[in-house]
């Protein structure tokens, strides 16, 4: 469904933004955000060739940064040959027309972009239903006047630029009530996926097996770390939103301990809503984790804005009760003195594997609780005991001999129960 793109189809972009006095402090554009839309650009396979960031006291209601920025936008476009111009602001649908037909060439913005990402990126089922929920629910509003240029771009076989992949152009052609059947459609097979989640899950803690999920800012070492506790072998590149789709691997914390280590999908500021709704389904996950490991690039100059977002949106999604580590990535990078430290925090470099010791005795102190394992020798009259331990613990082998000899890892109150029949 999504084709690789040629050297050839390489969008060259225009990258615009808003800072105005209206806006929401999170909404205006800076030089750092759009140094990050230039990263996004790069990934989705595009190359910058211009940037124009505007200030004024609020957003032109027809064409969102004023006439004759607008003017400035199109020569410049003109000027170096570009083809797309992305804004780093969200804008309306009356906005996106009235600028693409002013500026004479394709117009999106931030959240089109992304959405483009996550089309390239996804890889597994689930993940492809995700984007592809989300792309239909951001293209509805936006159906008037988007098709004549889509069927320019892709009818005969030609190239599908940015902002083209994914549902593509027999369903844009389609009228509303189609696409949104589609929706209907997609959310039914998501709500299959959270069922399919949902056993997995009661089977996990049946198990007792607890759950640790890894967030964090998109390109702050998640996967980087993930490698190298558990060597899951996931390509790990300096790229935004290079991992999507969830990875899980066991990890032995001692003897007595292992968890489920899960990869989540990176944050980004201005994650498009659409986004957060769609893959409900996977980071949900987060919220019946028993601790969250928060990775945070402590070699960005700007680690605590990006922290704050990532705080923003485990809170949106209902975890913000979960215990949560602070790993504080990249060390080796920066001057240790200058990071925070703390009973929670940790600073490593998953790269070199350096602190990695201290972060699995951090983890293993959240989640192993004072547990150990026993053998228990029980009598036959006593298989409620039995009944017991398969319900409050980790039972690992039963073995039918002169007693019941059981192998399981207990927690303190367990133990306190079985104490006489513990043979070690």
């Amino acid at each position: 469904m999504l084709e690789k793109r040629s050297p050839d189809d390489i969008n060259r972009t225009v990258l615009v933004g808003l800072s105005a006095n209206r806006l929401p402090r999170e909404d205006c554009a800076t030089d750092s955000t759009l140094e990050e839309l230039a990263a996004l650009l790069e990934t989705a396979g595009g190359v910058c060739v211009g940037v124009i960031l505007q200030h004024r006291d609020s957003p032109d209601p027809r064409t969102f940064i004023g006439e004759g920025k607008v003017q400035e936008v199109k020569e410049l476009a003109t000027a170096n040959e570009a083809d797309l111009v992305i804004f780093d602001n969200d804008l309306s649908p009356s906005q996106l027309r009235a600028l693409t037909a002013d500026i004479g060439i394709q117009v999106m913005d931030r959240s089109g972009l992304i959405l483009d990402i996550f089309a390239q990126r996804a890889k597994t089922r689930e993940g492809r239903l995700q984007v592809e929920l989300a792309q239909y629910k951001y293209l509805l509003p936006r159906l008037t006047g988007m098709w004549g240029h889509l069927v320019r771009q892709t009818a005969s076989g030609g190239k599908s630029p940015i902002g083209t992949r994914g549902p593509g152009e027999t369903q844009l052609e389609s009228d509303r009530r189609h696409i949104r059947r589609k929706i209907t459609k997609l959310a039914e097979e998501l709500e299959e996926v959270r069922r399919v989640r949902a056993t997995q899950r009661e089977r996990r803690i049946k198990n007792e097996v607890p759950v640790v999920a890894i967030v964090g800012y998109t390109n702050a070492g998640k996967s980087t770390l993930l490698n190298k506790l558990t060597d899951a072998g996931i390509p790990a590149v300096n790229r935004l939103f290079d991992t999507l789709d969830t990875t899980t691997r066991t990890l032995e914390i001692s003897d007595t301990c292992t968890v489920l280590l899960s990869d989540t999908v990176g944050f980004i500021r201005k994650l498009p809503h659409h986004l957060v709704a769609a893959f409900k389904a996977t980071l949900e996950e987060l919220t019946f984790a028993d601790l969250i490991l928060h990775v945070i690039d402590g070699a960005n100059p700007e680690w605590r804005e990006q922290s704050a977002v990532v705080n923003k949106l485990i809170a949106e999604l209902g975890a913000e009760q979960i215990p949560c580590i602070e790993v504080f990535n990249k060390c080796d990078l920066v001057d240790d003195e200058i990071l925070p430290h703390g009973e929670h925090i940790a600073a490593i470099s998953a790269h070199t594997g350096a602190g990695l010791e201290n972060l699995l005795t951090l983890i293993g102190a959240h989640v192993d609780a004072g547990k150990k394992q026993v053998v228990l020798a029980l009598p036959y009259d006593k298989g409620g005991v039995l009944d017991m331990l398969y319900r409050e613990a980790k039972v690992e082998s039963v073995a039918y001999e002169e007693t019941i000899l059981v192998t399981a890892v207990v927690t303190p109150k367990v133990f306190g129960q079985v104490r006489e029949f513990v043979q070690n």
